[in-house]
């Protein structure tokens, strides 16, 4: 149920994103005095949705979470943990979880929402599928049969988009 609460919200938030976005190489018309439209890229919008976010998550995690990064709190907690390896390590995760969604809201961009839930699909078939061969993790029969569902669903997909070209060019 967490899994499908995340793809919902998810979704939802490229769609709506989709919607935000400006097309690049279409030139609007202002017409009379009407105010155009304002409209963002992608950079723009997900740099503010970055600090949407945070505003609106930093009092929720400091009520349940309280205090305990400190360098005070961690360094008597965690004796044993060099704090700078840590703010590093936090760092370099940082960057390259932002530069994936950068990455995403730039490929977002440039294609249907519908077509990027499908690549998601595909990323998370892929991710689970590495991990499983890399990692040697088990797969039990409903693992097995969420991965196969996965990607018949990416193949119907893909089936159907190329029989909606083939229909519209006949």
């Amino acid at each position: 149920s967490t899994a499908l609460a995340s793809n919902l919200t998810f979704q939802t938030r490229n769609v709506v994103s989709k919607k935000l976005m400006i097309k690049k190489g279409k030139p609007t018309k202002k017409l009379s005095d009407e105010p155009e439209e304002a409209t963002l890229d992608n950079i723009n919008l997900f740099s503010y949705m970055t600090l949407m976010s945070f505003a609106m998550l930093l009092p929720v995690s400091l009520w349940m979470e309280g205090m305990p990064w400190l360098p005070s709190v961690m360094a008597a907690s965690f004796p044993t943990v060099d704090l700078i390896q840590m703010v590093a390590k936090a760092a370099f995760a940082g960057f390259f979880f932002h530069s994936y969604q950068q990455v995403s809201y730039l490929i977002l961009q440039r294609v249907h929402p519908v077509t990027h839930a499908v690549g998601n699909c595909v990323k998370r078939v892929a991710v689970i599928v590495i991990s499983i061969l890399f990692f040697a993790n088990p797969v039990g029969l409903l693992n097995a049969l969420g991965i196969g569902v996965a990607m018949c669903g990416v193949l119907v997909y893909s089936v159907v988009k190329k029989l909606e070209a083939q229909w519209e060019k006949a």
